[in-house]
């Protein structure tokens, strides 16, 4: 890969996916003047991109709410404004709805996956159908404003998600890049708390996709300063300024996760800013955590990894049976 491949590839994991839709431009302005959006109440949204967090599931159905305004809104599963206002209004209307059109409980095996920076639920949308496909999980894709949060207020939309999974056996997660910190930061909370999941519900499996579990180097370069800061948010300057404090609350999971990281296969890798093997932005050996249950390396840049087909089909393997590709292959982390 030449330079200017390189900075090309870059640009779009950093902002190629960040683009914001004039419906949310028109709905930040109509929650802050008004209190709600009368005027899009039962319309077609965009879903939320960097300015909306999912905070509630029921099947396709989502409760989100505002990064800047704390606005709620109930979307179906087109993406059609049904309810708007706050929490409470957003629930009571769901619950109306499931009465009315008599929808089943939800069982089974639930799977959450979260994307990573400055993207969107969408970016998910590729591995989520191969998933579905394969009709042995119930995919939440979850999506929250990466940019306008730190990395602890995403893990607390996260747990409003859990919560909102009643009537499922197994809670599994697929998370890439950023993704992974909030599911970590997520279970420190959780065992911080010395919670439990609810009777009948168990953990089941996570796959990490190229996961910053080591501090990034790459952030410590390109994300510093006020601009900086304005542009990737609180939770990348986390990564950059503030990884001391950060990694301190990041729990490393008590079920079997595996990790699929990027890279050549080389000491070079695609990235020539950073040392070592890397996938363009995050290094081979930053992905690394003690006690994985299985690891591998992927010729396939950051910002593709969800998209990679053979990827997708690792993830499913080790969702399945708790390795990529054989249980005589495995390549564990040792713990700590």
């Amino acid at each position: 890969m030449n330079r200017r491949h390189f900075f090309a590839a870059l640009g779009t994991a950093a902002f190629g996916a960040a683009r914001l839709r004039a419906d949310d431009i028109a709905t930040t302005a109509a929650a802050n003047a008004n209190g709600f959006d009368l005027m899009s109440l039962m319309s077609k949204t965009g879903g939320g991109k960097q300015f909306w967090a999912d905070v509630w599931f029921f099947h396709n159905w989502r409760i989100q709410c505002h990064a800047l305004t704390n606005h709620y809104r109930l979307l179906d599963g087109a993406n059609h404004r049904q309810a708007s206002g706050t929490f409470d209004a957003c629930r009571g209307k769901l619950d109306e709805i499931r009465q009315r059109e008599k929808l089943p409980p939800m069982e089974g095996k639930a799977l959450i996956l979260l994307h990573g920076l400055f993207r969107s639920r969408s970016a998910m949308s590729s591995l989520c159908k191969t998933i579905n496909d394969a009709g042995d999980y119930t995919t939440f894709c979850m999506g929250y404003p990466t940019t306008r949060g730190s990395v602890d207020s995403h893990a607390r939309s996260l747990d409003s998600v859990v919560r909102s999974l009643e009537g499922m056996s197994q809670i599994n997660f697929v998370a890439h890049s950023l993704g992974n910190l909030v599911v970590r930061h997520w279970l420190n909370n959780f065992e911080q708390e010395q919670r439990s999941l609810p009777k009948g519900q168990s953990f089941g499996r996570m796959v990490m996709l190229a996961p910053p579990n080591l501090q990034p180097e790459i952030a410590t370069k390109l994300i510093r300063g006020a601009v900086a800061n304005f542009v990737a948010g609180p939770a990348a300057q986390e990564l950059a300024t503030g990884w001391e404090g950060l990694e301190t609350k990041l729990a490393t999971p008590r079920f079997e996760f595996g990790i699929l990281a990027g890279g050549k296969g080389d000491d070079q890798g695609y990235n020539p800013l950073i040392p070592g093997d890397d996938d363009a932005v995050i290094t081979v050996e930053s992905t690394r955590l003690a006690g994985a249950h299985d690891f591998r390396v992927l010729p396939v840049l950051h910002t593709f990894f969800m998209d990679d087909k053979r990827a997708q089909e690792l993830t499913l393997t080790f969702l399945n049976h708790g390795h990529f590709e054989s249980e005589e292959s495995r390549q564990p982390i040792a713990a700590a």
